[in-house]
């Protein structure tokens, strides 16, 4: 094996990687809209044609959604599975986009040419970027370093209702020694990184209800009970005067940061101020005494996402409601239970009720967060051949959002996943004009030929 001669012959090809992923970006795979079903097929079919011309076993497998894409070599080695989604979100509001998003160009910007178009980060680009790299390794070695499984999903962008149930059905199929995930970004748009916490996620809905209808407040107030006043209670209640969660048995299960993990943080001299002031803010408001990395990487969260009740109209209504919802998130990490959570939530609730109100619960999903063990080998053998790539020491990052496919690979195949992706916040994924920086690709492609020359 030859890793330079891969790597040349990543740079003498970049122009048809190009030309390829731009195919692709043709399209228009909407998982969520009926009408785009035949592209969706489409784009597995185009897919499952380019990993045969590798030399895969490559399938379209049918789900009672999107198909799912399996290929498989036959190379010796480690066994490597790589994940991605082909599928991308609507492109609503369309005339926000400077160009048909479906007309994928390169185009040159202030800050370096991109790759125009929807999907182009989220995720085809990302995918193609290991698909680039086995192309590199096939044409210099006429094989691959690894015995290689490709999983490529259409519905991430719609729920993923077939992947559970798939991925039982065909576990011993889909087993490797690790997984690799390419659906994540750059730190700070320079530092590569390895995602290894990915914070879990618990919603609640809760509707207080007081009187059997809207009263005049002239009449009532004072002596009728408001649910909005004792929603407003439940939720100032939901924090102490530190930032921290007062739900009984809410830190159950938070593990303390490693401190090797901690001082590659401290290193990636994150700028809260400049974080913040971007949204028009100062101060981390979570938990006293801690950074702003670990509140949202790998501290857990109780926010309100939305409250109401009442009269919200034009003008003035002087009426006391019946009726005060709110629903709120948990951001969950290390194994911190989220059904226990939920029933200690709601005890929470129900313990400040006064008499005369009642409380409905609505239960919005309930997932455990995913923390990888960067014990395994991998990892580092991963990290050392980002840092050699980008010339910049990689970090092992937290994610303050839920990638759920993570958590199915250890749970159902009983596997770690690594998290490397090469996208930068300002690709604009879910928006119009969402891009992916040719540097991005390019590096993308050299990058995963270094992490399969070092794993096998």
């Amino acid at each position: 094996m030859s890793l330079n001669a891969v790597l040349d012959r990543i740079d003498e090809d970049l122009d048809s990687a190009v030309a390829r992923l731009l195919d692709l970006l043709r399209i228009p795979s909407v998982s969520t809209d009926p009408a785009f079903a035949g592209d969706c097929d489409t784009a597995a079919d185009w897919l499952v044609a380019q990993l045969q011309d590798l030399g895969f076993d490559a399938q379209k497998r049918p789900t009672p959604g999107h198909p799912m894409v399996v290929a498989h070599g036959d190379q010796d080695g480690p066994r490597i599975l790589f994940y991605g989604h082909y599928d991308v979100q609507p492109v609503d509001p369309i005339d926000l986009w400077d160009r048909d998003p479906f007309d994928p160009q390169l185009e040159d910007t202030a800050k370096g040419k991109v790759i125009r178009g929807r999907g182009a980060s989220d995720d085809k680009g990302q995918l193609m970027t290991f698909v680039e790299a086995c192309r590199a390794w096939k044409a210099v070695n006429g094989t691959l370093p690894a015995r290689i499984t490709f999983f490529f999903e259409g519905e991430e962008e719609s729920g993923s209702p077939s992947l559970v149930p798939f991925m039982q059905e065909n576990a011993d199929e889909l087993r490797a020694d690790i997984a690799l995930i390419c659906d994540t970004g750059l730190f700070a748009d320079r530092t590569p990184a390895i995602v290894t916490m990915l914070r879990g996620l618990l919603g609640e809905q809760i509707t207080i209800t007081g009187p059997s209808k809207d009263l005049h407040s002239g009449m009532y107030g004072g002596a009728a009970m408001n649910p909005i006043r004792v929603l407003s209670g439940i939720l100032a209640d939901l924090h102490d005067d530190t930032g921290r969660v007062t739900v009984p048995g809410f830190y159950d299960g938070v593990p303390d940061l490693p401190e090797a993990v901690a001082d590659q943080w401290d290193g990636l001299n994150f700028d809260h101020g400049t974080f913040l002031g971007d949204v028009g803010l100062s101060d981390p408001a979570g938990e006293q005494g801690r950074t702003a990395l670990e509140m949202l990487w790998s501290r857990p969260t109780a926010e309100v996402n939305g409250i109401w009740g009442g009269y919200t109209g034009d003008g003035f209504k002087t009426v006391l409601p019946s009726k005060a919802s709110a629903k709120i998130s948990f951001r969950l990490v290390g194994t911190q239970d989220p059904h226990a959570i939920r029933d200690n939530f709601r005890a929470f609730v129900q313990e400040r009720l006064p008499t005369d109100c009642s409380v409905e619960f609505h239960g919005h999903g309930a997932s455990p967060a995913s923390q990888m063990s960067i014990d395994a080998p991998a990892f580092e053998q991963a990290r050392k051949a980002l840092s050699d790539e980008w010339g910049v020491e990689a970090a092992y990052v937290g994610c303050g959002g839920s990638i759920p496919i993570a958590g199915y690979f250890k749970d159902i195949l009983d596997m770690d996943a690594m998290l490397i992706g090469f996208g930068r916040d300002d690709d604009a994924i879910h928006s119009p004009n969402e891009k992916y920086d040719l540097e991005c690709f390019h590096k993308g492609i050299r990058s995963w030929a270094r992490i399969l020359e070092a794993l096998s």
